[in-house]
């Protein structure tokens, strides 16, 4: 992944202050408030319909909010100059004239921001587009269309970006490259929003994870967060589990006994539950670290719609 360091732009952040966008008696978004910080992968996770999208253009200034403000850099997108060396976005790639080569799509997003015909070669490689450059984007795959996005969003090598379901109809090849893109961009220090629905893939990519529904903040949480709500218990199987389970109570874990001879143990990590056992020659025969599904820690946080992942 050959990305080079933002311009000036580094160093932005996307705030959302009581974002609220109504559709006549219904709150697409409703008094919506959040930060996505530099250097930082900010997943954006919600059913369809919970308003991450229309979140998405509120920021990017194509739809006007009925209340609340959305800044990028502590301005309004509509009033910066030059936007995409600001803020980069994919947001719909079947939004592409299909007529148009990939090259001449983008030089045409070029030419009026004052980008360089160098950059859209650069972008086109970093893309895995180079190869098909000169093909129409009406004969494109949906993979091939969510690159060509990508693409787009970093013409402008900025320091914010914001992508809408990247991942969506990349195959696994294609998802592991948006991965490591979004981890590189924030490893330069930029900007990186994106939007999901799917858990799972957000749990491989983000740093800090905004659930939302209906328009509303439901909760946000770091994925080390995360990763510690999915941590239920360790399976542990020995000849002697009435002294095994002695050390380790009087260690300060919980121990509860298993149909079919094996233990429970919480509050305790599967390698001191090992150190403990060999220091008292106490032999193991199964140590299984046992964790709770996405599909659980989902429902606990959002009951509503943990059936999406």
């Amino acid at each position: 992944m050959c990305m080079r360091p933002a311009r000036g732009s580094i160093g932005g952040m996307i705030e959302v202050r009581e974002l609220t966008k109504d559709y006549g008696d219904q709150h697409a978004v409703n008094r919506l408030s959040f930060t996505a910080h530099p250097g930082v992968v900010t997943g954006f996770l919600g059913p369809n319909g919970s308003g991450k999208s229309t979140t998405m253009r509120l920021i990017l200034g194509l739809d006007a909010p009925t209340a609340g403000t959305a800044l990028v850099n502590g301005q309004r997108c509509a009033t910066i100059d030059r936007p995409m060396h600001t803020v980069g976005a994919l947001l719909d790639a079947s939004a592409v004239p299909g007529g148009r080569t990939a090259a001449d799509h983008l030089r045409s997003l070029a030419s009026g921001n004052g980008i360089g015909r160098r950059r859209v070669d650069e972008v086109l490689d970093e893309s895995g587009l180079s190869a098909v450059a000169g093909k129409r984007i009406g004969e494109f795959s949906l993979g091939m269309r969510q690159r060509l996005g990508i693409a787009g969003a970093l013409l402008g090598d900025p320091g914010v970006l914001l992508f809408d379901e990247p991942a969506n109809g990349l195959d696994p090849d294609g998802a592991e490259w948006i991965r490591a893109l979004m981890r590189s961009l924030a490893a330069q220090g930029r900007t990186v929003l994106v939007s999901s629905c799917d858990l799972s893939e957000m749990a491989l990519t983000a740093d800090q994870l905004l659930f939302v529904d209906r328009g509303e903040l439901i909760t946000e949480v770091s994925t080390w967060e995360l990763a510690e709500r999915l941590r239920r218990d360790v399976f542990v199987r020995s000849p002697r589990r009435s002294g095994l389970t002695r050390v380790l109570t009087g260690m300060g874990a919980t121990v509860l006994a298993e149909p079919g001879g094996g233990l429970s143990v919480t509050g305790m990590a599967a390698w001191r539950i090992a150190s403990a056992a060999a220091a008292h020659y106490i032999p193991l025969q199964e140590l299984t670290p046992r964790n709770a599904s996405l599909e659980d820690v989902f429902r606990a946080i959002w009951p509503a719609a943990g059936h999406i992942i």
